[in-house]
């Protein structure tokens, strides 16, 4: 199965924060020492937090559509303009909201997602 490319008509808004969730196995002994390994072999998953900002409506609705098309757990290809390759993401988080003047504002969470079939 193809995966689709989440290619949104508007840019997210400047800002996007990129927080690495480590996954680690930690046995700590009760007289100070600690062993710790990897746990799996993707251990270090990227977490990207976006928002749109002023979109009109006409704008948003795809954005939203795509969204719940994934159902936020089908993955999805994305990447930004500076970035050389697209990663795999899922969307589970997203909200919208509606702001002055008829436009609205859209923040959403992606989480890298390693799985290989769905």
């Amino acid at each position: 199965m193809t995966l689709p490319t989440f290619d949104p008509a508007v840019e997210p808004t400047v800002g996007i924060t990129d927080t690495p969730e480590i996954k680690i196995l930690k046995a700590d002994f009760g007289d100070g020492y600690t062993q710790a390994t990897a746990a799996g072999l993707n251990h270090i998953r990227n977490v990207r937090e976006m928002t749109w900002d002023a979109l009109y409506k006409s704008e948003r609705d795809p954005i939203i559509a795509f969204f719940r098309e994934r159902g936020g757990y089908q993955p999805f290809w994305f990447k930004l303009d500076d970035e050389a390759s697209p990663t795999r993401y899922t969307c589970e988080k997203w909200s919208e909201e509606r702001i002055s003047g008829g436009f609205f504002k859209i923040s959403a969470t992606f989480r890298q997602c390693f799985t290989l079939a769905v």
